[in-house]
């Protein structure tokens, strides 16, 4: 049988831990993880300071050629690539291409402006809508499923 007399929660931990305050628990963890872990260690404390890319919310276009912001998810079935518009004007000037990878928007913000946008999977030739809404343009695009497997193989050179 486990002696649970011996076990460190009892009433005046109970007690303890009421009275004690978010920020002092914080200094507290800290405090300990620095006794524990070495000092070479210490960046893997702070996840934010070795993987300065990733975000909570939905994931962000890698940076592209021009100053374009845009957000780029995707779902089962399609990859969504959201661009807010300033001006209605930005509509009739802009050209949308997109490979197999990547999307291509010419002319905005200005007539000059190229940006690429690196799509999250690959996505068809075919099929893809454009809707203008409060401000946001969203381009749908289905995915492709590419089940073309090609077997590689190794040869042992002597």
């Amino acid at each position: 049988m486990f002696p649970w007399n011996l076990f460190p929660f009892n009433k005046d931990m109970k007690n303890m831990m009421k009275q004690m305050k978010p920020d002092e628990i914080d200094k507290y963890v800290q405090n300990m993880m620095n006794q524990m872990f070495p000092q070479g260690m210490q960046g893997m404390m702070q996840p934010q300071s070795f993987m300065p890319g990733f975000q909570n919310d939905a994931k962000q276009s890698p940076p592209s050629s021009s100053s374009l912001p845009s957000t780029v998810f995707e779902t089962h079935d399609n990859v969504f690539v959201r661009i807010p518009i300033k001006n209605e004007q930005w509509l009739k000037d802009m050209r949308i291409y997109h490979t197999s990878n990547q999307m291509i928007i010419d002319h905005i913000p200005d007539l000059e402006d190229k940006t690429t946008i690196i799509l999250p999977a690959l996505v068809k030739k075919k099929g893809s809508t454009a809707y203008f809404k409060d401000g946001m343009l969203e381009i749908k695009i289905p995915k492709n499923v590419d089940m073309q497997y090609s077997e590689i193989d190794v040869t042992e050179i002597l």
